[in-house]
């Protein structure tokens, strides 16, 4: 790393790099179905880079939404000012979602396993929760439909990145098809995970591998925060850190009052 990455690294908070290293992800893709926060911000960074022509869809039915600020909801008022089109919910689930026009899918969760299953109902015994979350939402469907899935966590623990889930909310689709052989999947599951410490990738078995450690991290700092013992690729590259360019879009022109940046 030469000292300009170390310095652009030293200037970028967590949030500032999930997102960065989120957009860039993106390369190559064209629908992103999206929910608010950090994935929002990826979406509109990657517009504003490389992907200019990158739709993004939102769970309230939107669809290549152009809005004039960052919207706080998926229903948001904003987000329907220019936006190709609003669809209701048969329309967006059954024909865009299950017709296979989603090329990536954002989801979060408060526990995933290796397999990219993930859990955003409870922590702890379900009837006797220590925490209750939203739940699925259209998650379950998301991970079911879209071609592939990327999930961003803000924080890399043995808490968060587990051997078992307390409880499984979006299956991949290996799960549910063991589950449930008549249930229909056409995506590929999780495919991407980005993490403050690096980044996850699925192999051809579906199992999250480490691909990449951030500037300053060891291998050993990730295999040791996560709660099963991670694959490792072979070659475990190291991310670059964001630009000046690339921070100063977010800070200055996508996300100038701090609505999702930290």
């Amino acid at each position: 790393m030469t000292a300009t990455s170390e310095e652009n690294l030293n200037e970028c908070t967590p949030s500032e790099l999930l997102t960065v290293i989120s957009a860039r992800c993106l390369g190559g893709r064209r629908r992103v179905f999206a929910g608010i926060g950090l994935p929002t911000l990826a979406v509109a960074l990657a517009q504003a880079t490389t992907e200019p022509d990158l739709e993004q869809v939102y769970e309230s039915g939107v669809c290549g939404a152009h809005p004039p600020r960052l919207p706080q909801t998926i229903a948001d008022a904003p987000l329907a000012t220019g936006a190709e089109c609003i669809l209701g919910m048969h329309a967006l689930f059954g024909y865009v979602l299950q017709g296979g026009h989603i090329d990536v899918g954002f989801l979060g969760g408060a526990q995933i396993d290796r397999w990219g299953n993930l859990n955003s109902t409870v922590i702890g015994d379900y009837t006797r929760p220590t925490v209750r979350l939203p739940g699925s939402g259209g998650a379950a469907e998301v991970m079911a439909n879209a071609a592939e899935v990327f999930v961003v966590l803000r924080r890399h623990t043995p808490t968060s990145l587990v051997e078992e889930l307390d409880f499984c909310t979006s299956p991949a689709p290996l799960r549910a098809r063991r589950a449930n052989p008549n249930v229909r999947t056409t995506g590929r599951g999780v495919s991407t995970v980005i993490t403050d410490l690096g980044v996850l990738t699925a192999g051809d078995d579906g199992e999250l591998t480490l691909s990449a450690v951030h500037p300053g991290v060891r291998v050993a700092d990730v295999t040791a925060a996560t709660g099963w013992p991670l694959r490792v690729a072979t070659e475990v590259a190291v991310t670059e850190p964001p630009t000046p360019a690339e921070l100063g879009l977010l800070r200055d022109t996508i996300d100038p009052t701090r609505v999702y940046l930290r």
